[in-house]
């Protein structure tokens, strides 16, 4: 049997800074936009650029570094998997959102040696930083 496999591999800047909360039972949670870019010529040899932004949900200790150290345009690489929820409004009308749940983020900002307050170990631009839990919260836990 195949395994299946739901990962995404980002590197771009944050839109803006992280924001930070706590679930009811004590779990931090951060959220923040992140825009990837690509460009290349048109037929007519003009450059274009097309931005594509994704939303960021991290957990656990993984989050409250992220809202610590990250600020709008840092750049990051992102790891995570995609998750999809969906809703209706009053009018019963389906909304879907997209987000994807990183687990692994490397801070890729040259501002030399970086403080991340593991246990007085220093972190390093270009170091990977990875979330060792699963989430496991339920819906009615979330504080967004």
């Amino acid at each position: 049997m195949a395994k299946d496999l739901n990962k995404v591999t980002l590197i771009g800047r944050l839109g803006q800074d992280p924001e930070l909360k706590y679930t009811q039972s004590g779990i931090a949670v951060t959220k923040f936009s992140m825009a990837t870019s690509m460009s290349w010529k048109d037929q007519d040899g003009n450059n274009q650029e097309k931005t594509e932004w994704h939303n960021i949900v991290v957990w656990r200790k993984l989050a409250e570094i992220c809202a610590e150290y990250l600020k709008k345009g840092s750049k990051v690489y992102c790891e995570g998997s995609l998750k999809t929820e969906s809703w209706e409004d009053e009018n019963k009308k389906k909304h879907y959102r997209t987000e994807i749940v990183m687990n692994d983020m490397i801070m890729l900002d040259s501002k030399g040696q970086t403080d991340m307050g593991n246990g007085g170990h220093t972190q390093q631009p270009g170091t990977s930083v990875q979330d060792t839990g699963a989430a496991t919260v339920k819906d009615d836990d979330l504080p967004f």
